[in-house]
């Protein structure tokens, strides 16, 4: 029976966390995006679209681990 209730639990956090996964998704890449170059405009620091690309793209080798030197 133990094993049984463990496995329910395990089940129902699982759920739990799936759903709640969904409503707080993240925004798409495009709006997160924008709000990034916003930011950085706020800054004073200008990028044109090609140039957001390569920074989110570096920023996102560095995360993955690839830009570790």
């Amino acid at each position: 029976m133990k094993g049984l209730n463990v496995l329910a639990a395990f089940l129902g956090g699982a759920a739990v966390g799936a759903a709640l996964g969904i409503l707080f998704a993240p925004e798409k890449g495009e709006d997160t995006r924008s709000k990034i170059a916003e930011a950085l405009r706020k800054r004073g620091i200008r990028l044109n679209r090609n140039e957001m690309d390569d920074l989110v793209d570096e920023i996102a080798s560095e995360i993955k681990g690839e830009g570790a030197e």
